[in-house]
């Protein structure tokens, strides 16, 4: 697993810890993500998450997903100020703090960047052929197929994003804008 990124953008109102391994004596509070995760004997990313003064610490057992360094490992704050995103591997998960019981898994397999987008309040997932973006709750919404393999992001300018997306047919990488408003293509 390649050193954890920290990316700490949006306000949040937990701490957290990546912890080098798993402590030998669990906290009273132990989560694994996902719930019934056999990958979790592959690796795992373990971080002790504070949730605040009045809620107790837990442990989160997040399953690795690939020992790869063109994949993400670490923790970022959402635009949700009660949740943790933690990637493992490239396998990512919203945890809310509060109910650590409640998660997500963002459905990419892998998440190949994590790019906080704070003007527009969200957390984008870039996979290898689409964008997912998270908002202050939930999922905000996914672009459409934007590569058939492969995504460079170039930069953010407002509410738009700009990349290439490499297209099979044509052998070529294509630009497009992206609205981060709504996912939807935006004219180059």
């Amino acid at each position: 697993m390649n050193e954890p990124l920290i990316d700490l953008v949006f306000p949040h109102q937990w701490q957290a810890e990546i912890l080098p391994a798993r402590p030998a004596i669990l906290p009273a509070r132990h989560f694994v993500y996902p719930r019934q995760a056999e990958e979790v004997e592959r690796g795992a990313l373990e971080v002790l998450i504070r949730p605040g003064e009045q809620i107790q610490p837990f442990l989160a057992t997040c399953a690795l997903g690939f020992l790869d360094s063109a994949v993400p490992t670490g923790l970022w704050s959402t635009p949700g100020s009660e949740k943790i995103c933690a990637v493992a591997g490239g396998y990512a998960y919203i945890i809310d703090t509060t109910e650590p019981e409640r998660f997500i898994m963002i459905p990419y397999r892998p998440v190949l960047q994590v790019i906080p987008a704070a003007d527009s309040g969200l957390l984008l997932f870039v996979g290898h052929r689409s964008i997912l973006a998270w908002g202050p709750e939930s999922r905000a919404w996914e672009s459409e197929k934007l590569s058939d393999e492969g995504l460079t992001i170039i930069a953010i300018d407002g509410p738009v994003l700009h990349g290439k997306g490499w297209h099979m047919l044509t052998d070529k990488e294509t630009p497009f804008a992206l609205d981060l408003r709504n996912g939807t293509l935006a004219s180059n």
